[in-house]
């Protein structure tokens, strides 16, 4: 649980990150990945999603998340996976 300390003393992280670094930091496997849609991100914590993508890009500057986009095999867009810091 000392991630919940140093996040919630980050003064560079706005409360919208920090909320979306906490869900994903708690779905995430052992390996610190996990690949929620933003849709479920955003119901999780109770943001809209286009505050959920503007929270994952402060995180992406940040460090502290690695967003990579992931593919089906018929070439469209899935679900982003996100490495966790």
């Amino acid at each position: 649980m000392a991630y919940y300390d140093s996040i919630y003393q980050d003064t560079e992280l706005g409360p919208r990150a920090k909320a979306v670094y906490i869900y994903l930091k708690d779905h995430a496997n052992k390996e610190g990945t996990c690949w929620p849609g933003i849709k479920t991100i955003a119901a999780g914590v109770s943001l809209s999603r286009s505050t959920v993508k503007r929270a994952l890009d402060d995180l992406v500057r940040a460090g502290l998340v690695v967003k990579e986009k992931r593919w089906r095999e018929n070439g469209s867009l899935s679900s982003n996976l996100y490495q966790i810091k």
